[in-house]
């Protein structure tokens, strides 16, 4: 039986997993291996995102729907909303590999919400520059 997510470690084992997942992707990958150079940097700071969102921790600090707007502009807008979509699957993948509980289901359900929110920046963004 799998257990919950219940620490930091258990969330930098799901952040470090999720990635090798995202990186080797054909679809997704480019756009983190073109953009990320540090990746021991990276998962901490998604660790310390995915920390404070499911234990209401004030550790992370940062703008994520701004990143992902800046990394669609850098990538000539080509990032869709399939994309999310593939993200999504991977990081529910990752989660149900590894954990199960209440907090697993919270960071799929706030992922799903996350994904929404940062696509509608990116379109709005998109709208807004043309």
């Amino acid at each position: 039986m799998k257990s919950d997510l219940s620490s930091r470690e258990d969330i930098h084992l799901l952040v470090t997993e999720f990635y090798n997942h995202v990186k080797a992707d054909d679809e997704i990958g480019y756009f983190f291996n073109k953009s990320i150079t540090n990746w021991d940097e990276h998962i901490n700071k998604i660790t310390d995102f995915w920390e404070s969102n499911l234990f209401f921790k004030s550790v992370y600090h940062g703008n994520p729907k701004r990143a992902h707007i800046d990394l669609d502009t850098a990538h000539n807008y080509c990032i869709e909303n399939k994309h999310f979509g593939i993200w999504l699957m991977h990081w529910f993948q990752t989660i149900d590999k590894l954990f199960e509980g209440d907090l697993a289901e919270r960071a799929k359900h706030n992922a799903r919400k996350m994904s929404t929110h940062f696509y509608m920046g990116i379109f709005k963004n998109r709208v807004s520059n043309s």
